[in-house]
């Protein structure tokens, strides 16, 4: 059934949105309000504001320690802020536990995080299952379809006897196959080689325009940023220095850090094009 799913999604597109939005929950609304985190003395985040409306997708970039991952995190609740609102739907994250947001959000890892001793198809269920969902087996052979990968190959095989980009497949379609309404990719695709990392890009924006799934996204690359998003925001030891598109940026930085940030991004893409 699956293998031919993707190209149902193809032949029938009408069809395949009609039954999405039967399926999935509803977009949701991502906003972070002078959130502050600070942590041995350190502050990691200070005083930040993000918001992500519904459907739409966010990229947070910036050089390591730049508080993307701190921020990011708030939203899960796998970061408590010092200080600061953060809302999920409007409502605030703390209102559930933890384990019943943490289920209601697709989280994708930059390493997957993958259980090795579970098959591929075991992983993908396992939000599904958690949830008790009627159509668990289903959900998981969907998801595996939306990342191009077929159920009959790949949904036997444990985490070891895949390549690094079809793990990162697999944790994708782990992340969406409780169809959420909002997904959280922490550089997911950072520790790929430069095809596979071509190829799930553009898995992940097919994702994002099939979905309509409200999306926040870590990235060290402004170019993979203005490719899976609709709005970057830069940051810096803890701090927002701009938001706003790249072209927008490129027109007019609003800081040194963010001209020197874009000239090293525009230098490392003509790079890769000469060699």
């Amino acid at each position: 059934m699956e293998p031919a799913f993707r190209l149902f999604c193809i032949a029938f597109p009408h069809l395949y949105q009609a039954a999405l939005s039967k399926e999935s929950l509803d977009p949701l609304a991502l906003e972070a309000l002078d959130v502050r985190f600070v942590i041995g003395g350190v502050t990691a985040l200070g005083g930040v504001s993000v918001q992500v409306p519904a459907g739409r997708s966010v990229a947070l970039v910036g050089e390591s320690g730049a508080g993307k991952t701190t921020l990011l995190r708030c939203f899960n609740r796998m970061v408590i802020p010092t200080s600061g609102s953060v809302l999920l739907g409007g409502e605030p994250v703390s209102a559930r536990p933890a384990e019943q947001l943490r289920r209601r959000v697709g989280y994708v890892p930059q390493h997957g995080g993958l259980l090795p001793h579970w098959t591929v198809r075991r992983n993908v269920s396992m939000v599904p299952e958690l949830l008790d969902m009627n159509d668990a087996a289903d959900s998981a052979r969907r998801a595996l379809a939306l990342v191009g990968l077929p159920e009959a190959v790949f949904a036997d095989r444990f985490p070891h006897e895949l390549s690094g980009g079809q793990r990162q497949r697999v944790a994708l379609a782990r992340a969406i196959a409780a169809r959420p309404g909002v997904l959280l990719m922490d550089e997911p695709f950072g520790a790929l080689d430069a095809i596979s990392r071509s190829e799930l890009q553009t898995v992940c924006a097919d994702l994002q325009k099939e979905l309509g799934i409200t999306t926040l996204l870590v990235s060290h690359d402004l170019l993979e940023a203005d490719y899976l998003s609709d709005e970057i925001v830069v940051m810096r030891a803890g701090i927002i220095e701009q938001r706003g598109t790249l072209d927008g940026m490129l027109a007019a930085p609003a800081t040194p850090y963010v001209k020197s940030l874009l000239e090293r991004a525009l230098a490392g893409a003509t790079r890769r094009i000469l060699s």
